[in-house]
């Protein structure tokens, strides 16, 4: 297969109109994929995805509940985005060839836990039976096609610093804030196909407390990368006052991973500053 390149959108945090649809129609990703915090609830953003003609994959956050104990808000989102979310389940993009699996749906982090909107929604998932949901659909992906998992929040084992991919920053101490449902996916899922990439969020890059940037890219010993891509708020300006889009970027082929980076686009489809996190060695730096 060709070379995939995949936009990944972090938490939206309301920070999604139609400046980002002109901007993904002029850099032209391969593929969408969205971490979920669109809003408090609302259902504007649902809406404005359904309008993209981007392969696209999302999953919800704990935001999108909009701190609606009924889980109506969360149903209401889910309903209008329908087959764009793949919470517990796999949504292959085809073209241009990616299996993607959604991780469970609005999550808040730390180890397994469902609110009161999840559970009315779901019901109660537990710990296992999630992780088996998660893998079972891993299972059924294409095994020619790459597979990406897609969650809120990352799993847990990625460290347990404040600066973490998913450490928790805003209460001391500081501890390992990721999922313990999706890292036994992980664990199960690599024993049976190569995962080359999780993608999350959840866990803003910027530290509270100005405690620093967060780490927001790993590898394991089976070669499975870990991307945070929730870079908060992600409409911004530069020093200069140049309006800034964030998407953290990947590209993907039949090798795996080949190179991923957040970058920073003005809306024009300029590409004004670029993070690369990791390159593959024997993929060349573009020019």
């Amino acid at each position: 297969m060709a070379e995939l390149q995949i936009a990944i959108a972090g938490d939206l945090h309301d920070q999604w109109d139609g400046s980002d649809h002109r901007l993904l129609a002029a850099i032209r990703p391969d593929a969408l994929l969205l971490v979920g915090d669109f809003s408090e609830g609302g259902g504007r953003i649902p809406l404005l995805l359904r309008e993209l003609e981007l392969p696209l994959a999302c999953v919800l956050g704990n935001h999108d509940a909009g701190r609606d104990a009924s889980g109506d808000r969360l149903q209401r989102q889910l309903d209008r985005l329908g087959e764009l979310h793949c919470g517990w389940g796999l949504r292959t993009l085809q073209p241009p060839g990616v299996a993607v699996v959604g991780g469970r749906p609005a999550t808040a982090g730390g180890g397994h836990h469902l609110s009161r909107a999840s559970r009315a929604v779901f019901g109660p998932v537990g710990m296992e039976e999630s992780a088996d949901r998660i893998c079972r659909a891993a299972l059924t992906a294409d095994p020619s096609l790459p597979l990406v998992l897609l969650a809120h929040c990352g799993p847990s084992g990625l460290g347990s610093e404040a600066h973490a991919p998913c450490g928790r920053d805003w209460k001391r101490p500081a501890c390992d804030w990721g999922d313990q449902d999706l890292a036994l996916a992980v664990e199960r899922i690599q024993r049976q196909r190569p995962l080359p990439l999780v993608v999350f969020g959840h866990m803003h890059h910027s530290l509270r407390r100005s405690q620093g940037e967060r780490l927001t890219f790993l590898r394991d010993r089976r070669g499975t990368a870990y991307l945070n891509a929730a870079c908060v708020p992600r409409h911004g300006r530069d020093p200069e006052g140049r309006e800034l889009r964030h998407f953290s970027w990947i590209h993907l082929n039949d090798h795996g991973l080949q190179r991923a980076s957040h970058r920073w686009y003005r809306p024009d489809g300029t590409l004004l500053y670029e993070q690369l996190l990791w390159q593959a060695s024997e993929a060349p730096i573009p020019c």
